[in-house]
């Protein structure tokens, strides 16, 4: 093997490092998305809705404590090359309210609920709501012209 292999530093966990130098090591994932509560949809009208946010790119829909959620996965426009904010003097101050306690620095995303596509809140609404109003709960009759395997 020609050269020298580098080995990258390993990335210390949140609690071996103090808060206040939590950002040093960090890599902005609270910069690189945001989440707004929605309500709980509780009817297929309202499923619908859900199901149109999720035919956007780049969104998706968790639940978390029974409470639900858009997610936009987008990096804020201030966040440098260094995941650090350029701004930080004019932050806004949702980010100002925003503390190392509450740092996702190095949390796993799980959630009671994930969805990512229309389809995925399409199937959990039948599961909840059963079929819809005038769908069967039985599954089309193929058709006559598909080829016998």
């Amino acid at each position: 093997m020609s050269g020298s292999s580098k080995k990258l530093p390993r990335r210390p966990k949140k609690s071996e490092v103090a808060p206040e130098n939590l950002c040093n090591f960090c890599n902005g994932k609270c910069c690189r998305y945001f989440a707004i509560p929605i309500d709980k949809p509780t009817n297929y009208e309202e499923f619908d809705d859900v199901r149109w946010y999720l035919y956007h790119e780049r969104t998706s829909v968790f639940v978390e404590d029974g409470s639900w959620f858009i997610i936009v996965h987008n990096s804020c426009n201030a966040l440098d090359e260094n995941n650090r904010c350029r701004d930080y003097a004019i932050r806004p101050q949702i980010c100002r309210n925003y503390s190392t306690s509450k740092c996702e620095y190095d949390d796993l995303f799980l959630f009671e609920q994930y969805f990512e596509t229309p389809e995925q809140i399409e199937e959990y609404a039948n599961a909840i709501l059963g079929p819809r109003p005038g769908d069967s709960f039985r599954t089309p009759k193929p058709s006559r012209n598909l080829p016998l395997l």
